[in-house]
């Protein structure tokens, strides 16, 4: 019966997987409760965010400002400031992170941007009103499938370990394999639910997030508005949302690596 710690084994892993999952389907449910009831909509700031985090904002923001030719976006990957009075916090963050000769390359200017105290404050009130997750807290539903994922080839291996070393078993080997089978199942039937029911898109926006990023999506869709439209859509899917070459080309830029 060399095989049955083993099974044991696998319904650990496959049980605590299972567990984390639902304590983070109940706990980011709960917290999407009163913050949220009362909002009508978002601002492109939060559906940058809940889609895509702190990068999507700093992005978010130089597209915007070069939409509004307030800001060059060249293909060689730099940026240079057309106009330096920002609009809010988000654009003078920008702005200085450009620096005081007015130009720089894209990289710094967006990883400086995406750790500023405005991006840091706009997270704070998100979570507070239960739209988004905090960073890190290790508790997310996003967080828990992928703990979850790896279950399956956990619980697989063991089974394969259990089937394949040479040790003779009273019990026939494809009834080992059918016991192995249960915790499998298990893994997957709970990864096949979590897809339909909890569908984490964003692993930035809690389910009242993601609920308010597809309205967004819609309202953008029938927009008349045209600039409103293609922001909101850069808000939501990211650069690939750009239509200019050679704004595209800018992001799509790397600096050189150096080799020492």
């Amino acid at each position: 019966m060399f095989w049955v710690p083993l099974l044991l084994l696998a319904w650990a892993i496959a049980g605590v997987a299972g567990l984390r999952l639902c304590r983070a389907a109940v706990r980011e449910a709960a917290a999407a409760g009163d913050g949220a009831a009362g909002r009508r909509g978002l601002t492109l700031y939060e559906a940058a965010f809940l889609s895509g985090g702190p990068a999507r904002v700093a992005d978010l923001t130089l597209v915007a400002m070069a939409r509004q030719r307030r800001l060059l976006l060249a293909h060689t990957g730099w940026a240079t400031v057309v106009d330096p009075r920002g609009r809010d916090d988000m654009e003078r963050t920008v702005i200085g992170a450009i620096g005081p000769e007015g130009q720089s390359p894209i990289a710094p200017v967006r990883k400086a941007a995406a750790t500023a105290e405005a991006v840091r404050a706009l997270a704070e009130r998100l979570v507070r009103a239960g739209l988004a997750v905090r960073e890190g807290d290790g508790r997310t539903v996003a967080q828990a499938l992928r703990r979850m994922r790896l279950a399956v080839p956990a619980v697989a291996g063991l089974a394969a370990v259990a089937l394949l070393m040479p040790v003779p078993s009273p019990m026939p080997r494809p009834l080992v394999a059918l016991w192995f089978a249960l915790p499998l199942a298990f893994t997957l039937g709970c990864l096949a639910i979590a897809r339909f029911e909890l569908s984490p898109a964003s692993p930035w926006a809690s389910p009242a997030g993601q609920r308010l990023l597809a309205s967004a999506s819609r309202a953008a869709a029938g927009d008349t508005d045209d600039d409103r439209a293609y922001l909101t859509s850069v808000a939501v899917r990211g650069v690939h949302a750009v239509g200019e070459p050679q704004v595209r080309a800018a992001f799509a830029h790397r600096e050189p690596r150096v080799e020492w």
